[in-house]
Order: C-alpha cells, then sequence, then structure tokens
C-alpha cells in the first residue's frame, strides 16, 4: 500500500511544514520527503508516531481494518470521524 499521499496530507492538515514533522518525529526532513513519495519503506512504528503527532488516529484505525484504496480509506476516515461526533453529541447531550 503507498502511504505517501496520506501521509502528505495529515501532515498538511495538521499544519506541519516538512521539517517541523521531521523534528516531532525525531527524523531527518529528507526522509519526510521520501516516505511522502513513497520513496522510503514506511514502518509501522512510523505511521503509529505519524498519526499521533497529526492526531489523525482514524487513518491508524483504517489501516488496521484493511482498508486499501486511497479512496476507500477517506470514506471510512470521514465516517469514523462522523461517527466520534455523534458519540460525542450524545455524551455531551446526556450530560447537559
Amino acid at each position: 500500500m503507498q502511504f505517501g499521499s496520506v501521509l502528505r496530507k495529515m501532515r498538511k492538515s495538521a499544519g506541519y511544514s516538512q521539517e517541523e514533522m521531521a523534528e516531532e518525529l525525531h527524523i531527518a526532513r529528507s526522509s519526510i520527503s521520501k516516505l511522502e513519495r513513497d520513496q522510503l519503506e514506511l514502518k509501522a512504528s512510523d505511521l503509529v508516531s505519524w498519526c499521533n503527532v497529526t492526531n489523525a488516529q482514524e487513518v491508524l484505525i483504517a489501516f488496521l481494518l484493511g482498508v486499501d484504496g486511497l479512496s476507500m480509506m477517506q470514506q471510512v476516515i470521514e465516517a469514523i470521524a462522523s461517527a466520534t461526533s455523534v458519540v460525542g453529541m450524545i455524551l455531551l447531550g446526556g450530560i447537559i
């Protein structure tokens, strides 16, 4: 599976430059670039760290569910985000 475009989107959505992401992950900026261009193999530990830094754990969940393909992964991510929002609203509604 090619993750480069997903990683780039996650990083940009979180507002990180490649340099800032490299600092957060304690790896070289050139490695960030290579990962985003699918020129460097993504290790599971790097994926977990990337998801944590960008606060996009739903991507990790989609990967663990075996979702293949960028468009399918995006659909799963949106479904998870929507479900999380609904659960949050239900919980808040029960508290108030």
